[in-house]
C-alpha cells in the first residue's frame, strides 16, 4: 500500500467513526472483544448490576454471560463454532430480552489455511495511569483519558484489523517503589484504598479496590471505542501492581500471591484472555486454569491470521526466574514454544511481541541485560546490578539467535514497556553472530506517559543500547507518545511510527501521519 493510498483510506475512515458518535451504549461500561478465526470472547462491565445473566447475540446465535465479579456488573461471552473470515452481528440483551446498547459487528479472523492479501496490526504500550495523579505533588503524571482516548480514535481511522496493548495497563504499586509514592497524594490514595494481604481478591473489600483501579484506569479509557475491533493484552510489571525494583530490602518478581491475584483479576474482568491455538501447548504456564474460558491463557497468547500472520505474545514477568546461569524470563516450555513457531515456516511472516524490550536499556533491574546507571550517569555493565540474573541474557541470545535463522521469513520483534519510539538492527547479541540475517526489533511508542514518566526522568537516562549487543540504528530511542500501525503482506512487512507530545497541541492528534515509515522484504 502506497502512503497516499494509507492516508486516502484514513481519511475515508474519518467519516465512518463520525457516525459511530450515534452508537447507544446504554448501561454498557466497557466492550473489548478477543477473537480467532472461530471464536469471539467478550468481556463487558455495566453501570448497574444485573441480576440474572445477560446474552450476547451472535447473529441468530444466543450465549449466556457468565458473571466474573460478585456484584453482577462484570460479564463474559464466549461464542465458539462460528465460521471463519466472516462479519458477525453482535448484540446484548437482558434476561427479559431488552436490548442492552445498540447491535454492532465484528470479524472473525480468517481460516487457519486461509491467504488473506493483507493484515493491518495497532501497537501501543502503556495505556495505564490514573489521569488524576499531580505531577507538581508526586512528579509523574499521565496523560489525560481525553488526549488518550484521541490518540487511540486517529489510530482507529486506520482500520486495524485487530489491535494489541503490551503492557503497563495499570499503575497503582502495592509497596510503592515506583506508583503511588510518585503521586505523593494520600488523599487519591485514600479514595482509591488499600488492599489487605490477608484478604482474596473476589468478595471482599479488596474487589472494591480492584474496581476503582481498573475503572479509573481501563475501563474509562477504553469504553466502547474497540467493540469491532479484537483485542490482545500482554501483561507486565505494573499490571502486577509493582514495578521492577531489586534491592536488599525487597525483590518485587516474580510476583508473589497477591499480586498475581490481582493481575488475574485485572485480566478476569476487563480484558479478553488468550484463545488457544493448535501450535500453542494447552497445558502452558498461566494456560487452561479452570476459573477461565476452557483452553484460554492468560500469559502467552498467539494473534494467527491465516498463512499470512502470526504474532506470539509473551509476558516477560509472572514466570521469570532468579537461578542465575541457568535463570529465565520465559519458562523453558514457553521458550520451547517460541523456537518451535520459529522453526516452522508455514505461515508467512511471524512476529516475537514480549512485554520487555530486548536490545534497549534504561538501567532496570528487569532487563534481559546487565546494565545499569553507574556513578558518573551513565549506562555501563563495568558495575554489577544487584539480583540481575546471567541466564535472562542467555535465553535473549537463543531467541534472537533462532530469529535470525528464519531465512524464509523476516526477522522481526515489536516490543513495549519503555515509553519510546525506536528500530534497531541487531547484528550481534552477546557471542551470537547474527549479521548474516540481522534482527529487526522495534518499540512501540507509550500511549499515556507524561511529566516524570520518561526514562530520561524517572530513570535518569534515555532508552540506550545495552552493552551486550551489537546494532544498526535507524531510530534512536525516541521519548513520545504514539503508536504502530503495521502491515503485513506476502511481500513483507511495513511499519509506520506516530509520534506526538503534548506540546504539539490536542487538535494535531487528529491529522497525525506517521513520521517514519520502514518497509522489510525478504
Amino acid at each position: 500500500m502506497t502512503r497516499r493510498e494509507f492516508l486516502a483510506a484514513s481519511a475515508a475512515s474519518v467519516a465512518t467513526l463520525r457516525a459511530a458518535d450515534s452508537w447507544q451504549a446504554g448501561d454498557v461500561a466497557h466492550l473489548l472483544p478477543g477473537a480467532n478465526d472461530r471464536r469471539i470472547l467478550l468481556k463487558a462491565s455495566f453501570r448497574r448490576a444485573l441480576a440474572e445473566p445477560p446474552k450476547l447475540l451472535v447473529g441468530k446465535r444466543k450465549v449466556a454471560g457468565v458473571r466474573t465479579d460478585t456484584a453482577g456488573r462484570y460479564w463474559r461471552f464466549d461464542a465458539d463454532g462460528l465460521p471463519p473470515g466472516e462479519e458477525h452481528r453482535l448484540a446484548l440483551e437482558d434476561h427479559r430480552g431488552r436490548a442492552l446498547c445498540d447491535p454492532w459487528p465484528l470479524k472473525t479472523f480468517p481460516a487457519l489455511d486461509a491467504r488473506p492479501e493483507r493484515f493491518r496490526l495497532l501497537v501501543y504500550t502503556c495505556a495505564g495511569g490514573d489521569e488524576r495523579v499531580d505531577a507538581s505533588t508526586g512528579g509523574v503524571s499521565f496523560l489525560s483519558i481525553a488526549r488518550r482516548q484521541r490518540l487511540f480514535d486517529r489510530a482507529l481511522t486506520f482500520q486495524p484489523d485487530a489491535a494489541i496493548g503490551n503492557g503497563d495497563h495499570t499503575y497503582w504499586d502495592l509497596y510503592r517503589t515506583g506508583f503511588p509514592p510518585r503521586y505523593g497524594d494520600d488523599e487519591l490514595r485514600r479514595a482509591v484504598g488499600e488492599f489487605d494481604r490477608t484478604l482474596p481478591i473476589l468478595g471482599t473489600a479488596n474487589e472494591d479496590v480492584l474496581k476503582h483501579v481498573g475503572e479509573a484506569q481501563i475501563a474509562s479509557l477504553y469504553g466502547v471505542r474497540f467493540r469491532s475491533t479484537p483485542m490482545f493484552f500482554t501483561q507486565d510489571d505494573h499490571d502486577y501492581f509493582e514495578n521492577d525494583e531489586a534491592n536488599d530490602k525487597m525483590v518485587t518478581l516474580p510476583p508473589d500471591h497477591l499480586m498475581l491475584q490481582l493481575g488475574r483479576g485485572v485480566r478476569r474482568l476487563w480484558f479478553p484472555e488468550f484463545l488457544p491455538d493448535p501450535n500453542r501447548p494447552a497445558g502452558l504456564p498461566g494456560a487452561s486454569a479452570p476459573d477461565t474460558p476452557p483452553g484460554t491463557g492468560e500469559s502467552y497468547g498467539t494473534l494467527r491470521y491465516g498463512k499470512l500472520a502470526e504474532i506470539l505474545l509473551f509476558d516477560c514477568r509472572r514466570y521469570l526466574s532468579l537461578a542465575g546461569p541457568n535463570a529465565w524470563i520465559v519458562p523453558p516450555e514457553t521458550e520451547q514454544w517460541l523456537m518451535d513457531r520459529m522453526a516452522d515456516n508455514s505461515v508467512r511472516n511471524l512476529v516475537n511481541l514480549p512485554s520487555m524490550p530486548p536490545v534497549w536499556t534504561a538501567g532496570k533491574w528487569g532487563d534481559w541485560g546487565p546494565d545499569v546507571l553507574g556513578p558518573d550517569g551513565e549506562l555501563t555493565d563495568k558495575v554489577q546490578k544487584p539480583y540481575w540474573q546471567e541466564g535472562w541474557a542467555r535465553q535473549h541470545d537463543r531467541l534472537m539467535k533462532a530469529t535470525s535463522e528464519q531465512s524464509e521469513r523476516i526477522p522481526l520483534w515489536i516490543s513495549g514497556d519503555m515509553h519510546a519510539h525506536g528500530q534497531a538492527k541487531v547484528l550481534r547479541a552477546g557471542e551470537v553472530d547474527l549479521s548474516r540475517n540481522p534482527v529487526n526489533v522495534f518499540l512501540s511508542g507509550a500511549m499515556s506517559t507524561d511529566v516524570g514518566g520518561w526514562p530520561s526522568g524517572w530513570r535518569k537516562t534515555p532508552p540506550k543500547i545495552s552493552s551486550r549487543v551489537t546494532v544498526e540504528t535507524p531510530q534512536p530511542a525516541l521519548e513520545e507518545n504514539g503508536f504502530l500501525i503495521v502491515d503485513f503482506e506476502e511481500s513483507g512487512v511495513t511499519v509506520r511510527s506516530f509520534k506526538w507530545r503534548p506540546h504539539d497541541g490536542d487538535e494535531a492528534i487528529d491529522t497525525l501521519e506517521p513520521f517514519r515509515t520502514v518497509t522489510l522484504k525478504t
